[in-house]
């Protein structure tokens, strides 16, 4: 292999060069898009590729999203009837090439300087309208995917610079919205052109090789920092699951289930276990569990190392065909990022965080799971002024984030997998649909409870404005599963809350006397009138740690905020306040001493201490002791849980709710139960399970103890 004369200061700049393009292509997309989805919540991708089809360079929106403009690229290369040439663009949104669902459309044109192929710049973003059944491409009702928004597999649509206008017309007649697609679509083409000027003034200054070589070290550079960070974690097996509800025709469960296994410095991704796939809209294929994988490693793992195709090569990820998560053809997959995708990063971000919170190192790193679910809210019809409108709300984007080992989780933080999330304002929606907020506000109880508790989540109330009536299309899941699932004792954060008023309000004004009805995960479409009013509340993020150990004047600063009511101060947290908000410290930890007692109830146990050194944690309330015989897990109380193994939970107490107490404002889903888990000794929370009904939870890490120092 020739050496590489490559120097560090020029590395260094072409390295940035390449991370600004992509900014770049950032600017010019949000410049010329019309969509409050691209301009105001940032719901794109934008990302330079190697010719094989590797992602050098991304942007910071919608990490789902980068590693599937790569596939569309193989497959334009694979093809024989293609001929690459300069100014050449393709389009593509089918998610059995490589998009997430057919709402998200691609654009990628390779880029030629002086004849010699030297990048490829992909393009990406959520469209309103692509066809299909029903407005907004999503279909509740759809039975396979030919019921859904036109595929465009992948098709040339500018030809050495010219735009084939026979092909454009033919994907937007296919829509309802073609203005704000067309828009768009011209917009994908001038930010592929920001990334082909670039890049050729960046190869004509430094040469086509040495360009070449920077973006493949960059890629090198990331897989090799990835992998010394995880050879640095334990050894071992790490599990969670979520769950979907509701698929469109019938309100069953659906899980994702994940068993990562990490040796050295790789980890195995296997979602084996994962529920068949749905008759319904709520699938993803594999494209999509790929793009899922990369929503919650990247964030998690990754926070401090440039984002490229390195950081997927030492991940394997296992899936059989015909999953939930692995959808065949033709099943429907329509609704795959706010369904499928969306839980399958939530599986990926609990597992890591469960492997960082075992590492010395990185546990204070460790978080619970953000924003679990992506509620969707669309609106649609002919605005005052006749004209064909259509919104895809993105203030769920506004859920909580999950606590930290070592801080609250954010208000309103939004999802991991969205790492520069934003909302429009209020007057910025009200602007481009006919819509009136009522309120967007801070809900209370929606963060996980914990030590360190979940962020709380926003909520929106809206009606009409300057028409009498649209059509609405309201669907989600974690209405009744509460995927932000929290850590170290935490509970989740809240599910989601869907409610209609008929007749609830009069000249933007609420009336008294409407008729409310609570909306189930995916109520579909609903017609909706200016006497109409549409109430949400989003998941908050999960919560860290036993609630009863949380700072009791940080729950008084909680009530004071309203983050958290009275009732959930005392009911949850265990803190009395006075009539003026003061906290009555000694009655505070009366309550917190009788709710200890009440989890351990009449098989409270003595304490079954041992002698030994702490090697590691699995969280801040169960440690890892080495005594002359062997290894043991030990509560912070000091009792002996398990030994030689790490399945504590063999040891520990625990309460199974089928209904989780009201304060938690968390709906369960008839399949579904909690399950809490006690030191035996002091009655320490320390985890919560959510569950099938009527099944034990697993052990959810197995370190190999071998590995341990």
């Amino acid at each position: 292999m020739k050496k590489s004369t490559l120097n560090p200061i020029t590395y260094e700049v072409i390295r940035n060069r390449l991370i600004s393009m992509t900014e770049d292509m950032r600017v010019a997309l949000q410049s010329a898009s019309g969509s409050p989805t691209v301009t105001e919540a940032s719901d794109f991708f934008t990302g330079v590729y190697l010719p094989d089809g590797s992602f050098a360079s991304m942007g910071f929106q919608v990490v789902f999203q980068a590693p599937v403009v790569g596939t569309l690229i193989r497959e334009i290369t694979r093809r024989p009837y293609f001929e690459l040439r300069d100014g050449d663009m393709f389009i593509g949104n089918d998610p059995y090439i490589g998009a997430l669902h057919q709402n998200d459309v691609q654009l990628t044109g390779p880029i030629f300087v002086d004849g010699e192929l030297i990048a490829w710049a992909g393009v990406e973003a959520h469209e309103t309208d692509v066809g299909g059944m029903d407005f907004a491409s999503w279909s509740p009702k759809a039975k396979n995917v030919y019921q859904e928004g036109m595929r465009i597999p992948c098709v040339k649509l500018v030809d050495q610079g010219e735009v084939r206008e026979d092909v454009l017309e033919m994907i937007l007649t296919a829509s309802r919205l073609p203005a704000q697609l067309g828009l768009d679509i011209r917009a994908f083409i001038a930010t592929v052109n920001v990334a082909r000027e670039r890049m050729t003034a960046l190869v004509r200054r430094y040469g086509a090789a040495t360009v070449k070589e920077v973006m493949q070290r960059m890629i090198e550079g990331s897989e090799t920092r990835l992998r010394a960070r995880v050879a640095s974690l334990p050894d071992g097996v790490y599990r969670a699951s979520d769950f979907l509800e509701h698929d469109g025709h019938e309100n069953v469960l659906y899980k994702i289930d994940l068993a990562l296994t990490k040796r050295g410095e790789a980890l195995h991704f296997d979602f084996s276990n994962s529920s068949s796939q749905a008759p319904g809209f709520i699938n993803c294929t594999r494209s999509g569990l790929i793009g899922g994988v990369a929503g919650g490693l990247f964030p998690t793992m990754a926070y401090d190392i440039p984002w490229n195709q390195g950081l997927l090569t030492p991940c394997e990820i296992v899936a059989p065909d015909g999953l939930v998560c692995t959808a065949k053809f033709p099943a429907p997959v329509g609704s795959a990022t706010v369904e499928a995708i969306w839980v399958v990063s939530n599986v990926v971000s609990a597992a890591l965080n469960k492997m960082l919170a075992a590492s010395p190192e990185l546990c204070h790193r460790a978080q619970a799971v953000n924003s679990g679910t992506m509620a969707t809210f669309n609106l649609g019809g002919r605005n005052q002024f006749g004209e064909v409108f259509g919104l895809h709300l993105m203030d769920p984007l506004a859920g909580g984030s999950g606590a930290f080992a070592s801080r609250d989780g954010i208000t309103a933080g939004g999802p991991i997998n969205a790492p520069m999330p934003s909302i429009a304002d209020v007057e910025r929606n009200e602007q481009v649909a006919p819509l009136f907020y009522l309120h967007r506000r801070i809900a209370p109880d929606t963060g996980g409870a914990g030590s360190r508790r979940g962020g709380c989540s926003a909520e929106v109330a809206l009606t009409l404005g300057g028409i009498t009536q649209a059509d609405s299309l309201i669907m989600t899941h974690g209405a009744e599963v509460p995927n932000s699932a929290g850590l170290g004792g935490g509970w989740p954060g809240s599910t989601i809350s869907q409610r209609f008023g008929r007749g609830a309000v009069a000249d933007g004004v609420a009336q008294a006397d409407g008729e409310w009805l609570e909306l189930g995960p995916k109520p579909g479409h609903l017609p909706m009138t200016n006497r109409d009013v549409f109430s949400v509340t989003w998941q908050g993020g999960g919560g860290w740690g036993d609630p009863l150990d949380r700072d009791l004047t940080a729950v008084a600063e909680d009530v004071q905020a309203g983050a958290v009511s009275t009732s959930a101060a005392a009911a949850i947290y265990g803190v009395v306040l006075d009539a003026v908000g003061g906290i009555d410290r000694t009655a505070s930890e009366r309550r917190r001493d009788a709710l200890r007692k009440e989890r351990v109830g009449r098989s409270r146990q003595p304490e079954r201490g041992i002698d030994g050194t702490e090697i590691s944690r699995l969280s801040e309330t169960l440690r890892l002791v080495r005594s002359a015989d062997g290894v043991h897990v030990v509560t912070r109380a000091g009792h002996v849980l398990c030994s030689g193994s790490t399945r504590w939970r063999e040891g520990a107490l625990r309460k199974t709710f089928d209904a989780a107490p009201a304060e938690h404002r968390i709906r369960l889903h008839d399949g579904l139960s909690i399950t809490e888990w006690y030191c035996p000794a002091s009655g320490t929370l320390l985890a919560v399970d959510v569950h099938e009904r009527g099944c034990v939870p697993e052990d959810d890490v197995l370190l190999d103890l071998a590995s341990l120092a």
